[in-house]
Order: structure tokens, then C-alpha cells, then sequence
């Protein structure tokens, strides 16, 4: 109990804290939904408020600061009982839902991944709606970054809990000489954009409620909707294209964002390889692609083509999960190609998920650094990145990660494969999960539902949304006999 207590006491306050985001939902049920829905919102606040409280009182004693293990094992912890909290009024406000459902709702909403076991989205409460779009948002750019920048209670301790949720293989460059400070920048930069893109759906032509909605998923890179057909509802160039601009903007690191505001100078921007890699892989998979479609005549002009292949192809690559197209009738390298990008593109410190482009970009140079080594076994021909030496424990960080990526992918999809699933779907469903796309391919592609899964298979994927989100390593190292030694 000494063990656990101290990180069950953080735990608690965060709980306590969390209760407080019931009531988005329920001024939105006051203004739009019938009055029983207001009850849920409120029952739902109290249940969380009232258990915070009692682990709190339970705990208080035990208090100290953080370690490094206890970060990871706070990390865990938030990342799997916030998401049964927030499953509650899911399954007060659905009839019939049960609990499994209701947590894989509401793990991919809290994972920004977008899947979505839920179907007549349109029919749904207005409030239910943007309670599963509002776990996107916070899902985002991490709970953990929103508790040390707002909640400073952690003291010291809110270091190891910075490096568990940081996504990256360099997670000790601070922008800030305090961490709770790093924190309340990158939400201020988060909060700015997210404003814009809610004025600027509001402009395109959505309304307030949708813009809203809309806004928390595409700046968390979510996806979820409040519309069964997505953004094939709105049919609108205009409304795909301020998504497609927001989109490509959160998937580069908001720590970019925040050194440009603070310099006032774009070069953080500019002279960022990963940023770079990024921008070229989007660019040129559009241009690909476009190519591809056009010659196969998928669409009528070559204006049409580009608009649904520019969509598709952010959408997939940025991890949101959007769609307006049915791109299974698309020749399968489009696909295929797409679900591949999702796994990399996206930057480390962006809301996006996958492995990060700064990942792939050392793989390939340590790659290159192999190849010639192979040919001059003497020369001096260390990995960089921009300017800086990358040293051999972070690289064999990425290449550890890597197996586990890898290996991750093919556990799961075989488990998938043992249920009964087909290897299309068992496989997209997988990346789509580890990755946190919101998107697949089979029978839980854009034609299908996740409906169908048996609980199992439902289980099977909320885990990898979970196991993804928290890039692997943070939840596999709590599997080491020796974490749990004192």
C-alpha cells in the first residue's frame, strides 16, 4: 500500500479536478437537450467528485513526492480509469449500450483515436455528442499536461510524470525552465488554435454546436463526429478545406509553435527536420495519389480528385480519422498506402499519433550510417538531426521501440485472426488502433461498423488504442518484474 498509495493520492486529485468537465456537456444539454439529460451530466460529476474525494481522504497519509516508476504507473492509471468514468453517462444516455461498448467509446474518444461502436450519431443527444468530442480535445495534448499546468501539486514530481506522457524518443529538452510553465505554454498555443478553428468552422458554414464539436476533435486529431456519413454530411469544399489546414497545423509539435511565439520568428519552424519530412510526405502523397486517381478515372475532374485525395490524405496521415469519400472503391494502394502514413507522419509533440516522424527519420539515418560502415568500417559517420549529435541510448531507444511497434502490430493482429476476424480487417483495425487513426480497412472500414466486433475482439482493440496512446514503452515496462521491486 506505501507503494501504491502516494500515486493513488495524485490519482484522487486528478479525479476531482476531472469532475469539473461533466458540466460542458451539461450547459450544452441545458440549451439544446430535454431536460432528463441535464440529470446525467450532473449524476455523473457527482459519482466522479464523490469517488476523487474518498480515494483522497483514503490516501491523504500517505503522501510524497513522485518518482520516476510513479509517473508511469499515474500515466497508466489516468489513462484507464478516466475513460470508465467518462463511459458512465455514455451508457445513462444510450440505451442499451453496454459496458464494454461504452468504454471502447469512450477510449477512443480519451485516445483521440475515432473509432466509433456507435451508429444514428445524428439522433443522439446534442450533449452526447460533444461529451465524446470533448475527450478528444483533452485526450489531445495529453490530461497529464493539462493537470501539471494547472493543478501544480505535484512539486518536483510532475517531471517524470512530463517524460512518461511526452511522446518522442527526446523528452528532456524543456522550452521552459519549469515544467508546469512548459505546460501552461503549449495549452495557451493549444487554446489559441483551437479558437481559430472554431470561428473558422463557424464561417465555413457550420453551426455553433458542430463547429464546436468539430473543433475539439480535429485540434485533439480524433475524428469522431457527430454525424454517421462524417464530413460527407456538410458536402462542403470550403468546410473540408479549413479541416485540411487545422489538421496539417496540430500535427506538427505545438513545442514548434510555442518557440515561434516566444522568439517571434518562424525559424523553429523552418529549420526543423522533422517538420520538413512532414510537409514532404503529405505533399507528395497528395500529388502521388492524385496521380493515381486521376488516371484511373475514380472521379469526374481533376479539381474533385484532388479535393477527396487531399482530405484522405491528411485525414489518414495526421491520425485524425475523417472521412468524406468512401475510399475503400479507390484502387488498394490509395488505402493501404494512407493507413502506412498514419503509422509515421505525424510529429513527436503534435496531438497526432503513430511512431512520429522523428522516429522513421533516425531508423533511416541509422540505416544509412549501417550502409556505410559496411563499405568504411573506420569512418567517423555519427547519426544527426539538424544540428544535433544524436548519442547511441537514444538511438537504441528508437530501435527498441521499433521492435516493440512491430511486434505489437503482429500480437495483435493475430489475436484478431484467432477470434474469427479476416486478415484485412484484423490488420486495419490493428494500425488503426496502435496508432490511433480512426480509420481501417474490411469490415470495419467506411462501410462497416465496429458494431460487429464480439467483445472480445472489442477488448482486443481497446487495448491497443491505450497501448498506443501511451507509445508502448510506458505501458510494457510495468510488465518488468523488476518495476514492481523496491
Amino acid at each position: 500500500m506505501d507503494f501504491f498509495a502516494p500515486v493513488l493520492n495524485v490519482l484522487a486529485r486528478i479525479m476531482v479536478g476531472y469532475a469539473a468537465m461533466f458540466l460542458v456537456p451539461y450547459a450544452w444539454a441545458r440549451a439544446l437537450d430535454p431536460v432528463e439529460m441535464q440529470g446525467i451530466w450532473l449524476e455523473s460529476m457527482v459519482l466522479t467528485l464523490l469517488l476523487g474525494l474518498a480515494l483522497w481522504a483514503l490516501t491523504q497519509r500517505q503522501r510524497r513526492e513522485l518518482q520516476p516508476r510513479d509517473g508511469f504507473l499515474l500515466v497508466n492509471l489516468v489513462w484507464s480509469v478516466l475513460p470508465a468514468l467518462s463511459a458512465v453517462p455514455l451508457m445513462l444516455a444510450i440505451p442499451g449500450l453496454s459496458w464494454t461498448d461504452a468504454y471502447f467509446e469512450a477510449v477512443s474518444g480519451f485516445t483521440t483515436t475515432g473509432f466509433t461502436i456507435l451508429s444514428g450519431l445524428d439522433t443522439l443527444p446534442v450533449s452526447v455528442n460533444v461529451w465524446r468530442c470533448l475527450l478528444q480535445f483533452v485526450g489531445g495534448l495529453g490530461i497529464i499536461l493539462l493537470v501539471v499546468a494547472v493543478l501544480p501539486l505535484l512539486g518536483l514530481g510532475s517531471v517524470q510524470l512530463y517524460k512518461a506522457e511526452a511522446a518522442g524518443p527526446i523528452k528532456d529538452d524543456r522550452l521552459t525552465p519549469r515544467i508546469a510553465e512548459t505546460a501552461r505554454g503549449l495549452w495557451s498555443v493549444y487554446f489559441v488554435f483551437s479558437a481559430a478553428c472554431f470561428l473558422a468552422y463557424r464561417w465555413a458554414g457550420m453551426s455553433w454546436a458542430d463547429a464546436f464539436m468539430h473543433m475539439c476533435s480535429t485540434m485533439g486529431l480524433g475524428g469522431l463526429s457527430s454525424h454517421d456519413a462524417s464530413f460527407a454530411f456538410f458536402n462542403s469544399p470550403l468546410i473540408e478545406g479549413v479541416a485540411v489546414v487545422f489538421m496539417t497545423l496540430s500535427g506538427v509539435s505545438f513545442a514548434r509553435y510555442f518557440v515561434v511565439w516566444r522568439t517571434r520568428s518562424f525559424r523553429a519552424l523552418v529549420r526543423d527536420t522533422e517538420v520538413r519530412a512532414y510537409l514532404v510526405a503529405l505533399v507528395g502523397s497528395v500529388l502521388a495519389l492524385t496521380v493515381i486517381l486521376w488516371q484511373g478515372q475514380t472521379y469526374d475532374s481533376l479539381l474533385h480528385t484532388l479535393r477527396a485525395v487531399a482530405f484522405h490524405v491528411v485525414s489518414f496521415a495526421t491520425t485524425t480519422g475523417y472521412s468524406s469519400q468512401d475510399y475503400s472503391q479507390w484502387p488498394v494502394f490509395a488505402p493501404l498506402w494512407m493507413l502506412a502514413l498514419g503509422s509515421f507522419a505525424t510529429c513527436a509533440g503534435s496531438t497526432g499519433g503513430g511512431m512520429k516522424m522523428v522516429r522513421m527519420i533516425l531508423l533511416f539515418k541509422q540505416a544509412k550510417r549501417e550502409l556505410v560502415l559496411a563499405i568504411h568500417p573506420r569512418v567517423v559517420n555519427p547519426v544527426v538531426l539538424g544540428r544535433t549529435v544524436i548519442g547511441p541510448q537514444v538511438m537504441a531507444s528508437v530501435v527498441a521501440f521499433m521492435l516493440i511497434f512491430l511486434a505489437t502490430h503482429i500480437g495483435l493482429t493475430m489475436l484478431l485472426l484467432i477470434s474469427g476476424m479476416d486478415l484485412v480487417s484484423a490488420m486495419s483495425a490493428v494500425v488503426g488502433a496502435v496508432n490511433n487513426i480512426g480509420l481501417a480497412l474490411g469490415s470495419v472500414g467506411p462501410t462497416g461498423s465496429f458494431a460487429s466486433l464480439t467483445d472480445f475482439q472489442t477488448w482486443v482493440c481497446t487495448v491497443a488504442m491505450l497501448l498506443g496512446r501511451l507509445e508502448l514503452l510506458a505501458v510494457m515496462v510495468l510488465f518488468l518484474p523488476r518495476f514492481w521491486r523496491k
